[in-house]
């Protein structure tokens, strides 16, 4: 399977009390490359999930936003010192007494006295914690790895397409070169006739002039392994893992042959055929470099 190395993945649940996100995207890059937004509380489970995307992300640069806000769980608890508030109610008692002032002690004023009331943030069970957010975090990965996929089959038809557009143009060229140095022997005994004019032509030497054309403009053995490396690059599209690597080694090859081919013959025709099948290489380039 194909995947690009472009997409985006959303995660939501409520789980025990807790409204759960989990975002993922990425675009391109050589290797897997993660970072993350995620609240300082939850930081501890930073590694666990770096390594949940490693193991199904090879290529790419990955980041991933957590949020969790509290739904119906209780954030914190409040305590109460009954001992203090018994202190401070005793002694602004005996302050009234004492100085014949009124007591407007209430329970309000008592629970704004200092450390009469605390206020505890409420413990959370860590282990059910990670195992939530790591559920939430495995619905974002596969719709993340869902939207890949899609861009991936996508890329696959386009370069399908190119290749064979590619082993059309070789088709061509190799039709070109048939007769190719019969027709330059040819040439060449017809350039000697007229500058020789009545002289005898020798005809080893016309042999042997037409012996190192042939050997210094053979493309035979580059079409063959053009044809090797398109029949190569189909096998590895259709292989289910990533291939990113292997494509980007393959296409260098592509156009090496081609550029050895466009070296080695002077055909105007051929030339133009060269032309257009760097093209076509390039475009292919350009949409590998997003396959993981």
């Amino acid at each position: 399977m194909i995947l690009s190395m472009t997409g985006f993945g959303r995660g939501e649940k409520v789980l025990h009390g807790r409204d759960i996100t989990v975002e993922i995207r990425s675009v391109n890059s050589r290797y897997f490359e993660y970072s993350s937004r995620i609240p300082r509380s939850f930081a501890f489970l930073d590694a666990q999930l770096k390594k949940q995307l490693a193991a199904r992300i090879s290529r790419g640069k990955v980041e991933l936003a957590l949020t969790v806000q509290t739904v119906d769980a209780p954030d914190s608890t409040v305590q109460v010192n009954m001992e203090l508030a018994r202190s401070y109610q005793q002694a602004l008692t005996q302050l009234s007494e004492e100085l014949g002032v009124k007591n407007d002690l209430t329970a309000g004023s008592l629970a704004r006295m200092p450390d009469v009331l605390t206020v505890t943030a409420a413990r959370a069970d860590e282990e059910e914690l990670a195992a939530d957010i790591m559920e939430v975090c495995d619905a974002a990965l596969e719709a993340f790895i869902s939207m890949r996929a899609t861009e991936g089959e996508k890329m696959k038809a386009d370069v399908l397409s190119r290749l064979n557009t590619v082993e059309g143009f070789v088709t061509q060229i190799e039709g070109l070169t048939e007769g190719r140095v019969e027709n330059y022997t040819n040439r060449l005994y017809e350039k000697l006739k007229t500058i020789l004019e009545d002289r005898d032509i020798d005809d080893s030497r016309i042999l042997t002039e037409a012996a190192i054309f042939a050997d210094k403009t053979a493309i035979d053995e580059e079409t063959v392994r053009l044809r090797s490396h398109l029949a190569q690059y189909r096998e590895i599209l259709s292989l289910a893992e990533p291939v990113g690597r292997k494509l980007d080694f393959l296409t260098q090859e592509l156009n090496r042959e081609t550029n050895t081919i466009g070296s080695k013959c002077q055909d105007l025709d051929i030339t133009r055929i060269v032309v257009d099948i760097k093209a076509e290489i390039e475009k292919i380039r350009e949409q590998i470099q997003n396959i993981e």
